[in-house]
């Protein structure tokens, strides 16, 4: 052995939360970076890792009886062959771990010194776990520079999130916030000065693809938004973020279930909207306090824990400010077109909130446009007995488009059954999953029944929701309703709506011209425009290769020309009836080499 081995061989490892201290001292301002810090990690060696379930065994062993000292915990985990890529498993066996009143203490003081001495990520995931249960706020400090080595947040921000929500959210919003926008406010809150909090929070950028759910609201735990706006209730930019805040936790293209989540939330709706009268009336704010009233009506708001009545009452204050002239005229001189579609959505959609009580019973659809400066989708949200269906039991992505929903008739019952998909993971289904529900007809009642939910991969059992009975009348009666309301849809979304459905009575309109139709609605990054898609699968003609596997899909835009949307929409089938889309419309998706074959230019993705 080399002089060097033997050095390292007596020289104790040095603990993972000094480690962690060392870093955060080495670093700029003694700020942490985006993303946390590394450790160094020695290869693995010995036996292979354990499965899971006798890595689960091991891990209970390990723990029976709890051990007196880190070094023992040290070493049964070796033995066991319990390593650092078990800390999920270790964290979960700790949170159910049995705890006599006897071994309380003991327990909590075994956690501490894990944390502060352990050297392996195993042990000090055991410590976190313990102080989840058993911590007090002497361990927050502790706890909050461990979470700083990116292989401990995790747990630490779980431990944290019981023990003290505004250290878990400053440690999330360290370690995982990616926006540079938002890094001077992260300083803020790490080097604790509270006197720059506010100014920094208020100069956050207000859009989507800076602020997402999770970070709305780790922003407004972190910032105790409740007590600012106390501390500061004049301050109209402050109550304006707070609002947005608010508006983008309960976003449902995000995770929705982050509103719900928010402990402050209730404070922070009494204190927005019950200053909201201090707001100046400008577009940004009316589309808040619109987005909100969405929210408190039919989202995700709807299933806070609300005391009886203050719901109504809110949305009812909201009602009537944003009916006051001053706020009619919101948007009435917007010049861009980004505005003039805001200040459009507004006109829409202005009343829409309160048109109807807020505890409603019985079954109801009502499809939402959220603001387009958010591109919120479209949504046919289901309520039953006046709460969302989606965010209550799903929660991991919208309800389904009304051109899903209504459009093609889904949400019909009729005497066969019909499973029906509610809504997708915003992911995807192969991903997150879907929500299915089988509607049927009986008698003089309609049956909503046999839930489904598809979660790949998770382990935990999905929720089960009862069957649901509506008399048929009534239910066919709002169908009808909400098939048929346009009032939530702008110019554009009309024509395609209106293309779509001469397609569906006539499909002979493409199908003569070897296609099938495929995604119509307004372009995402165009609202101006209608897009209709089709692919095409060439029959057996000379020179053209038959191969229906492998069809290639082709987009249409119609650009809003001024009239009627009717009256595009009539000319729309018109032309196709009359001209191969081929000709007008161009390839965007197949492959390719297909698309050569066929003899059609491929598009330059650049």
């Amino acid at each position: 052995m080399s002089a060097q081995e033997e050095r390292d061989a007596l020289t104790a490892p040095t603990a993972l939360y000094d480690q962690a201290l060392h870093l955060l001292r080495e670093s700029p301002d003694g700020v942490p970076p985006r993303r946390g810090y590394s450790r160094s990690r020695k290869t693995a060696t010995g036996k292979d890792p354990l499965p899971r379930e006798e890595a689960k065994s091991a891990i209970r062993e390990a723990l029976s009886p709890l051990p007196d000292d880190p070094a023992t915990l040290h070493r049964r985990f070796e033995r066991l062959g319990i390593q650092d890529r078990h800390r999920y498993l270790i964290g979960f066996t700790v949170a159910g771990l049995p705890l006599p009143a006897d071994q309380v203490d003991a327990a909590r003081t075994l956690g501490r010194r894990l944390i502060r001495t352990g050297t392996t990520a195993s042990t000090v995931t055991a410590g976190i776990a313990l102080l989840g249960r058993l911590g007090e706020p002497e361990d927050v400090p502790y706890l909050s520079v461990l979470g700083l080595l990116r292989d401990l947040t995790g747990p630490v921000i779980n431990a944290l999130d019981i023990l003290d929500r505004r250290s878990a959210a400053v440690v999330w919003l360290a370690v995982y916030a990616r926006s540079d926008e938002l890094r001077p406010f992260v300083h803020a809150l790490w080097a604790d000065a509270r006197q720059a909090v506010r100014p920094e929070l208020v100069a956050l950028p207000a859009s989507p693809r800076f602020v997402s759910s999770t970070v709305a609201r780790r922003i407004a735990e972190a910032s105790q938004l409740p007590d600012l706006l106390d501390r500061h209730p004049s301050d109209t930019d402050l109550l304006a973020r707070a609002g947005r805040l608010l508006v983008r936790m309960g976003c449902s293209r995000d995770d929705p279930t982050d509103l719900l989540a928010y402990r402050d939330a209730l404070r922070v709706y009494d204190g927005v909207v019950g200053r909201a009268g201090l707001l100046p009336p400008t577009l940004d704010n009316a589309a808040m306090l619109l987005s909100l009233a969405l929210d408190l009506s039919s989202g995700t708001g709807v299933l806070l824990d609300w005391p009886p009545g203050r719901r109504a009452v809110l949305l009812e204050s909201l009602g009537r400010l944003l009916a006051e002239p001053r706020w009619a005229v919101a948007g009435a001189t917007a010049s861009a077109a980004d505005q003039r579609r805001r200040a459009d959505w507004i006109r829409r959609t202005g009343r829409q909130p309160f048109r109807r009580p807020a505890t409603p019973d019985g079954f109801r659809v009502e499809v939402v446009a959220g603001d387009p400066a958010d591109r919120d989708p479209v949504e046919a949200r289901v309520l039953i007995d006046g709460r969302p269906v989606v965010p209550a039991v799903f929660g991991r992505g919208s309800a389904h488009s009304p051109d899903h929903l209504l459009d093609e008739g889904r949400l019909r019952a009729g005497a066969e059954p019909r499973e029906v998909q509610l809504a997708e993971a915003y992911c995807t289904e192969g991903c997150c999953g879907a929500l299915y529900v089988t509607i049927r007809r009986d008698a003089d009642q309609v049956v909503w029944e046999n839930w489904r939910q598809t979660m790949p991969g998770s382990r935990e059992p999905a929720s089960e929701l009862p069957a649901y009975r509506f008399d048929a009348s009534a239910y066919d009666t709002e169908i009808a309703r909400a098939e048929t309301d346009c009032s939530w849809s702008w110019r554009t979304r009309t024509v395609a709506r209106l293309i779509k459905s001469g397609l569906i009575e006539e499909p002979d309109l493409l199908s003569r011209w070897d296609a099938d139709r495929g995604w119509i609605s307004s372009g995402f990054d165009d609202p101006d425009t209608a897009v209709v898609t089709f692919w095409y699968r060439p029959g057996p003609t000379p020179g053209s290769p038959e191969r229906a596997d492998s069809p290639l899909q082709f987009r249409w835009d119609i650009r809003d020309d001024g009239t009627p949307p009717e009256a595009q929409a009539a000319a729309a089938l018109r032309r196709l009836a009359e001209e191969d889309p081929k000709s007008y419309a161009k390839v965007c998706g197949g492959s390719r080499e297909r698309a050569e074959e066929l003899g059609f230019p491929w598009p330059d993705r650049a």
